[in-house]
């Protein structure tokens, strides 16, 4: 397993259009997705120890950030050729068990991960209302074991910020995790 960093925000970026299968059954485009005041791509899988330590996390803020008219889409981008844990059965059985709050989609061809840049995961792509990009950074301080519960949450503070001003903060501390599995 291989650990990676992600890159400095690129502000402004527009989000790339996407469309692809949910666990729902359901195919889903960047337009479907997006909030009243911004959306939050998160590229995961399931068998990732940096996201099992953090996906309570991820659901608690993802439904809070529902609330500030944040909507949430997660993409698992990893073949799961190699991975078995990734596979989509597998997708539909954890967003049923924990209940996800928010579409999960499949990124078979990788291609919406490639677009985007995701190097790892989590990561994370904050946009305001206009579908700029205003955060990419870490969840919090958690690794591959969770935080202390009363740490600094600078996804959600950040997230809050973006749907309250439309821009993000100027720094941010890069997420870091499992790099995504490419395929060959």
């Amino acid at each position: 397993m291989v650990s990676l960093e992600t890159p400095v925000c690129d502000f402004a970026l527009p989000a790339i259009d996407f469309s692809l299968p949910g666990v729902d059954g359901k195919t889903w485009t960047l337009e479907q997705c997006r909030g009243e005041n911004g959306l939050l791509v998160m590229f995961i899988c399931n068998h990732c120890p940096y996201v099992k330590a953090v996906i309570d996390r991820i659901l608690r803020d993802a439904r809070e950030l529902k609330g500030l008219g944040v909507n949430c889409v997660a993409i698992m981008s990893n073949d799961s050729t190699y991975y078995e844990e990734d596979s989509f059965e597998n997708m539909q059985k954890i967003a049923e068990q924990l209940n996800f709050p928010f579409p999960y989609l499949l990124d078979e061809s990788q291609r919406v991960a490639k677009a985007y840049g995701a190097v790892c995961t989590p990561d994370f792509f904050g946009y305001n209302g206009e579908l700029q990009l205003r955060y990419r950074g870490r969840l919090d301080e958690s690794r591959k074991e969770a935080a202390a519960e009363d740490v600094r949450r600078d996804l959600f503070e950040a997230m809050k910020q973006v749907s309250e001003t439309g821009k993000g903060p100027d720094a941010q501390i890069p997420s870091i995790g499992c790099s995504i599995k490419w395929r060959e």
